[in-house]
């Protein structure tokens, strides 16, 4: 969560270096995507533990707990899945990346390997959260609890 300050701040002194000095900065935007990047993709894993992310519930709450469970489940299922495609996507980036060197086309040209490994890390850990859930709802689909 603190990333989001480091985010802000390199966006303040950004504005104020630009405005007050006339001097831009090259790198502040695009280290801000990084960042942001960075922010998103490692507190989505986090997200799912707490239960945080937005459920549009309009005939959820009225479903009985096992219905909510099953549900729950094949949605586990669905997203398992989706992160399996985008960790081997980002497994094959990182590979690209790490052996050529890849920088990025702009002014800057950070190199994108640091980031890339973020993004699979973020991946990995949503999966490994999204696997547990799913035993979780899986659990609660048979009418049992797992804490």
């Amino acid at each position: 969560m603190y990333l989001i300050f480091v985010m802000t701040g390199v966006l303040l002194y950004s504005s104020i270096t630009r405005t007050v000095f006339n001097l831009p900065l090259v790198w502040s935007v695009e280290f801000s995507q990084f960042t942001m990047s960075a922010y998103y993709l490692l507190g989505g894993a986090y997200a799912m533990l707490m239960r945080g992310h937005v459920r549009m519930d309009l005939f959820y709450d009225t479903w009985s707990s096992r219905k909510q469970g099953v549900i729950d489940a094949i949605t586990d299922l669905c997203l398992i899945f989706y992160l399996v495609v985008l960790l081997i996507g980002a497994v094959s980036s990182i590979e690209y990346a790490v052996q050529y060197n890849q920088v990025a086309r702009s002014a800057w040209g950070p190199p994108l390997a640091p980031v890339k490994i973020v993004m699979g890390l973020g991946i990995l850990l949503m999966l490994l959260q999204s696997i547990s859930t799913f035993f979780k709802d899986l659990a609660k689909a048979r009418g049992k609890s797992i804490v």
